[in-house]
């Protein structure tokens, strides 16, 4: 769920003791020199790596723009089509700003229909009720208010067993499950829908043995409608939410040769805690090779988090050491994403806006999923969307003086507010 806190303060800790284990857990992995073949079997074209572009996925978002409906992406008063995206941050419980967010931008009348939804970790619990829309807003507000610890994981009985021979400190059967009560066949078919209806919906996680963040077209898996289908789509998103460690990775079964093997995956909040399109595709390439040219891409990211540094004392612990650590490379990690999605919209003369919580609000509880705290940082997402907070425009510490000369004329068009990050003091 990739928020630091207390399961991956103990997780960090862990992998120094671990590493005087002695037992192993069965593996039939792909082979090293194979691993790049291997596909989900009958659903070769499900999934891409990032960093390389995909034949699959850009033929798939090209198909997209003859699908969709003109209702859905208007054409503006200046001839333009708008394509709204969205991408969703993680961290674990304070996806609950997140979910106030878009309850609350809902609520402005303001909220579009987005052509791509992305999410990881937390965000890939978020991403397929923000794909669907607003029809989910409460259950959004559910899960982000409603939600225990005791509904997410359960601890290990045996901590020294685990250590020694396991590979994970908690079980992650409540978390399957609350996804499998929300991820039924009636759920697939309206992400099924909304895919032939031109929409895309990616979720990330990262591949361990090939250490490469995997993007999934979560649409596409359920156009196919099965039961291997449904089953695909509940183990992406668990996956993508399993921080390594404090919770079980997720075993795909994948085909090389005709062969069967497995792959283990883990958070995509490990590689990257957002993302927008992780280089397997060009929305605007895809769009002009369709005969769009008069559309124009938004991209809008929302970090479930905070950014600014928080001053404290650490304690002389290796437990404070490791989340102060932990805490500081995260918010440096997110950093770097949001820099890396800005220059993608540069590349695709593309808006770009981001919002973050505000700091100053405490985000710790008495337990990792803390109800009472999730609630408060939920109505702090949606007073702050309902009051028509600005969006940020420009990465985080880029002032207006730096601007690129190739930034895009009219792009991020929301006024910074002062003080924020990336605005200029």
């Amino acid at each position: 769920m990739s928020r630091p806190g207390a399961a991956t303060g103990i997780a960090l800790v862990a992998v120094g003791l671990a590493l005087a284990g002695c037992g192993t857990l069965p593996r039939h992995a792909p082979p090293v020199e194979l691993m790049s073949q291997a596909t989900i079997p009958d659903m070769p074209d499900v999934r891409a790596w990032a960093g390389r572009r995909s034949p699959a996925m850009e033929r798939d978002l090209e198909e997209s723009f003859r699908q969709e409906s003109p209702g859905d992406f208007p054409r503006g008063p200046d001839g333009y089509l708008r394509y709204p995206h969205l991408a969703l941050s993680g961290g674990g419980p304070n996806g609950a700003f997140g979910a106030g967010f878009l309850n609350g931008w809902t609520k402005t009348g303001q909220r579009p229909v987005f052509k791509i939804v992305t999410g990881v970790s937390t965000g890939a619990l978020m991403a397929p009720f923000a794909f669907l829309g607003p029809k989910y807003d409460d259950a959004l507000r559910e899960f982000y208010t409603t939600t225990t610890s005791a509904d997410v994981f359960t601890p290990s009985r045996n901590l020294l067993r685990q250590l020694l021979a396991g590979e994970a400190l908690a079980d992650t059967g409540p978390l399957a499950a609350l996804i499998a009560k929300h991820v039924d066949r009636a759920f697939l078919e309206q992400i099924a829908n909304a895919h032939q209806h031109g929409r895309r919906l990616y979720v990330g996680t990262v591949d361990l043995d090939s250490q490469r963040f995997v993007v999934w077209n979560m649409g596409l898996i359920a156009v196919k409608g099965n039961a291997a289908a449904l089953d695909l789509f509940r183990k992406v998103v668990l996956a993508s939410a399993s921080v390594p460690v404090a919770f079980p990775p997720v075993l795909f079964e994948v085909e090389v040769q005709g062969q069967r093997y497995d792959e283990m995956h883990v958070d995509g909040a490990v590689a990257a805690n957002v993302f927008y399109n992780g280089g397997v595709f060009s929305a605007a390439a895809a769009r002009k090779r369709t005969g769009t040219d008069n559309g124009r891409e938004e991209i809008f990211v929302i970090h479930n988090g905070q950014l600014g540094p928080v001053a404290a004392v650490t304690p002389r612990t290796l437990r404070g050491i490791a989340l102060r650590t932990l805490d500081s490379a995260a918010k440096s990690a997110v950093v770097g994403d949001l820099f890396r999605i800005y220059a993608a919209s540069l590349h695709e003369d593309a808006g770009f806006q981001w919002i973050t919580m505000p700091d100053g609000i405490e985000i710790n509880g008495t337990e990792f999923f803390d109800p009472v705290k999730m609630r408060h940082l939920y109505d702090v997402g949606y007073q702050a969307a309902r009051a028509e907070t600005v969006w940020t425009t420009l990465p985080p510490g880029w002032t207006l003086s730096a601007r690129p000369p190739t930034q895009p004329e009219g792009a991020g068009a929301a006024p910074l507010p002062q003080g924020a990050p990336g605005s200029e003091r």
